[in-house]
């Protein structure tokens, strides 16, 4: 199996340490760039990425801010923002710039790694993907999710309020709020309702 490349965006080494080894220790065939900042990723050479892991509160250029430089520079290698700050603002100006998945620093392990997993292995699909208005391929109907966001999904198609789906999946009601606000902005949903509707629609509920 070919290498995977993926690049480690944080200004906090300590952090970037800690995930450096969570993902090493975890999956196969995976080799990591670190950089600590954007000015100083935009001087890495050209190679190839399969995966860009953005942290937004750095020193000097924000992830925000800087997401389009990552894009023009690596096009087509889908970016996970990887955030302490998981306020549905963030997330839907995340979303907005690009980025294809946000994982909360907060998140545990395992759902950090399941969303990791989950973009390297769209493969050749993930390079093609291009984030339109809505955050669906224009190549694909089918919206990339995480593993999570498809369990938040499959609760809210079935009528349950924030509070009942924390409770489900064990999660804070500001957490699941945040999801549901990447729902909404995926489907471009103006409430809770239509963005059952489409997912229906799309066939990734029953």
């Amino acid at each position: 199996m070919a290498t995977k490349t993926i690049l480690l965006i944080d200004d906090h080494s300590l952090f970037r340490s800690g995930l450096r080894t969570l993902i090493l220790n975890s999956l196969a065939d995976i080799d990591i760039i670190e950089s600590a900042s954007l000015e100083e990723a935009m001087r890495l050479a050209n190679t190839t990425l399969d995966l860009l892991l953005l942290d937004i509160k750095l020193q000097g250029l924000n992830g925000l801010d800087g997401a389009a430089l990552l894009k023009r520079k690596w096009p087509g290698c889908p970016i996970i923002v990887i955030s302490a700050d998981d306020s549905s603002d963030t997330i839907r100006l995340a979303q907005e710039r690009g980025a294809h998945h946000f994982i909360s620093k907060g998140n545990s392990a395992e759902e950090i790694l399941r969303a990791i997993k989950l973009a390297l292995d769209q493969g050749k699909r993930a390079k093609e993907f291009t984030q339109n208005e809505s955050g669906l391929s224009p190549t694909n109907s089918k919206p990339l999710l995480t593993p999570r966001q498809y369990e938040v999904l499959d609760l809210l198609c079935k009528g349950l309020s924030n509070k009942m789906i924390g409770r489900q999946l064990d999660l804070s009601e500001n957490t699941v709020r945040c999801h549901v606000q990447v729902l909404l902005a995926t489907f471009n949903a103006s409430n809770r309702a239509e963005a059952a509707f489409t997912a229906r629609r799309m066939g990734l509920v029953a």
